[in-house]
């Protein structure tokens, strides 16, 4: 903090927390941090691209030139930003955006649902690796009735060619048809991870889709839209990723 840079509640107010005497009202009242230190003064400025600025214990992302978005991934399209065989990609979806974001994780081709898109290199390596904990929710549908000593196996573990695998949680949501839906809760994001899971138990994936990844809910989102993350949601992402 110095006497350069940017009013503390024009960052703020910038990052979507409200008006500016809105945010006044944040940082007199002690509900901002900047840099981990609590901050009261309103004429306090900031360089928004450097500090790391909290609101009730929640990150704000504060640098105007990030992006974080999410698409609703169509199954039949690749995880990449460009595809040297011509295949539809997720790139093809951002071509015309001044930044450059990236893919966190993928998805196989086969499958739909959420993919986070950012130009934010660490929170990227934070929500893909394992050791932070970021739960991602798929919804499968599997070829045969789902026993319940499969549903143990896949909450207490499978051995897979790359190492041991287990989900957080599974819990079966219909059967039909000689068809079982599940929903299937992971920390992880091995390749094809879900179907190899289902493999190993002996109930193949037929379809399957991605609803959750962390805080972040498919909703009524329609397949193939990208949109910006709203406010609320990078400041729970961010919370999410330890950041």
């Amino acid at each position: 903090m110095s006497d350069e840079g940017v009013r503390l509640q024009k960052v703020l107010a910038s990052a979507g927390l409200g008006s500016r005497r809105a945010c006044e009202e944040l940082i007199s009242s002690g509900r901002v941090e900047v840099d981990g230190c609590t901050v009261t003064e309103l004429g306090t400025r900031i360089d928004p691209v450097t500090a790391v600025v909290r609101v009730d214990g929640e990150r704000v992302v504060t640098a105007p030139e990030t992006r974080v978005m999410v698409v609703n991934k169509p199954r039949g399209m690749v995880s990449s930003m460009a595809d040297d065989r011509g295949r539809p990609c997720v790139g093809d979806l951002v071509a015309d955006l001044p930044e450059r974001v990236f893919h966190v994780g993928r998805l196989d081709a086969d499958t739909s649902g959420l993919l986070v898109l950012t130009n934010d290199g660490e929170l990227a390596n934070r929500l893909a690796h394992p050791r932070h904990g970021v739960e991602k929710t798929y919804v499968a549908t599997v070829q045969g009735d789902l026993t319940r000593e499969a549903e143990r196996t896949l909450r207490t573990g499978v051995e897979l060619d790359d190492g041991p695998a287990a989900c957080d949680a599974v819990r079966v949501r219909a059967r039909a048809q000689g068809r079982t839906q599940v929903e299937v809760v992971l920390h992880e994001g091995r390749n094809r991870i879900v179907r190899r899971m289902f493999d190993a138990v002996g109930f193949p994936v037929i379809d399957l889709v991605r609803t959750n990844f962390g805080p972040l809910h498919v909703g009524g989102m329609k397949v193939g839209v990208v949109r910006d993350l709203r406010p609320e949601e990078v400041r729970a992402l961010y919370t999410a990723a330890g950041l």
